[in-house]
C-alpha cells in the first residue's frame, strides 16, 4: 500500500508578498496531488479582520475548508494566539485520526510554536499505528537546538520503536546544522536526501535556494520525493510543497 504525504506552509492562505489571497487555488492544488496525509503550516484557525474585508474568505477555518470532503480527518494545533486571530499547524488525513495533541514546544514570547502529534488508524497495519509530527520551528538557531530536543524527547517517550513515523514540516533550518544530530537521535532519515543526496529547496517559492521544509521518516520504505516548483505552485505561497511517496512496512511485533 503506497501512502503519498504532502507538507505545505501555506502562509496564511496568501502569496509570496501577502498581497494576493490565494487560498481557494491552494485548495484546488493540493487535492489534486493525490496526498492521502496533508501537513500544512501557518493555517488560520480565525481571522476576524480578514474575514470581514476579503469576501471569499471561507466561513469555517481554514483547515477545514482546505479538508473539504477529500480529507474527512483532521486535526489543528493553534499556537500563534493573537486578539480576535489565531493560526497554527493542521494535519488532514484520509485515515482516521484515533490520538491527537499539541505539545507547546515555544522558546520565546516572539514565536509561539507547536508540536502536533497525530496517531493514524490505517487498516493495512495490523500491529501500528503511523505516528506523525507536524512541527514549524523557531527563525533563530538556539531556538531551533531546544526545540529538536523535545520532538526527539516525544518521539522517543510516545512512539514506539516498530511504528511508522513522519515528521514533517517547516524546520527553518536553513544552514543545515541540525539535522544530523536529529536523525541520529531518532533514527529517522530525511526523504529527499535519502534520495536525491540534498535536501529540497523550497523557499522562497518564486526563487527557491533555501532548504526550509523537510519530511523525516522511519520504519516505511520510501518511492519518491519531489518539489512542486511548477510555476503554478510558486505564486500560491512563499514557500513550495514537498511531495513524498512511501510504501507501508509492516513488521510483527507491538499491538496498536
Amino acid at each position: 500500500m503506497k501512502v503519498r504525504v504532502l507538507s505545505y506552509n501555506i502562509h496564511k492562505g496568501f502569496d509570496t508578498f501577502g498581497a494576493t489571497f490565494t487560498l481557494h487555488e491552494i485548495k484546488k492544488a493540493i487535492q489534486e496531488t493525490g496526498a492521502h496525509v496533508v501537513f500544512l503550516q501557518e493555517v488560520v484557525g480565525e481571522n476576524f479582520h480578514h474575514q470581514s474585508r476579503l469576501k471569499d474568505w471561507p466561513r469555517q477555518p481554514q483547515f477545514e475548508f482546505l479538508a473539504d470532503s477529500v480529507w474527512p480527518h483532521y486535526a489543528y494545533g493553534k499556537n500563534a494566539v493573537y486578539d480576535q486571530r489565531h493560526h497554527g499547524n493542521a494535519v488532514l488525513s484520509k485515515f482516521p485520526i484515533v490520538r491527537q495533541e499539541n505539545i507547546n514546544i515555544s522558546t520565546n514570547k516572539r514565536e509561539q510554536r507547536g508540536l502536533l502529534h497525530c496517531e493514524l488508524d490505517i487498516p493495512e497495519l495490523n500491529h501500528f499505528h503511523l505516528h506523525v509530527f507536524n512541527v514549524h520551528l523557531d527563525l533563530f538557531h538556539n531556538g531551533r537546538k531546544k526545540q529538536m530536543k523535545k520532538i526527539v524527547e516525544r518521539a522517543s517517550e510516545f512512539v514506539p520503536n516498530g511504528s511508522p513515523f513522519i515528521v514533517a514540516g517547516d524546520f527553518n533550518d536553513w544552514s543545515q546544522t541540525l539535522t544530523v544530530e536529529f536523525t541520529t537521535d531518532i533514527k529517522v532519515k530525511e526523504s529527499h536526501f535519502h534520495l536525491h543526496q540534498s535536501y529540497a529547496k523550497s523557499f522562497p517559492s518564486h526563487f527557491p535556494f533555501l532548504s526550509l521544509d523537510r519530511i523525516y521518516f522511519r520504519n516505511l520504505e520510501i518511492n519518491s520525493a519531489e518539489t512542486l516548483d511548477q510555476d503554478s505552485w510558486t505564486r500560491l505561497s512563499d514557500h513550495i510543497p514537498l511531495l513524498v511517496e512511501f510504501e507501508l512496512k509492516i513488521e510483527k511485533g507491538l499491538k496498536k
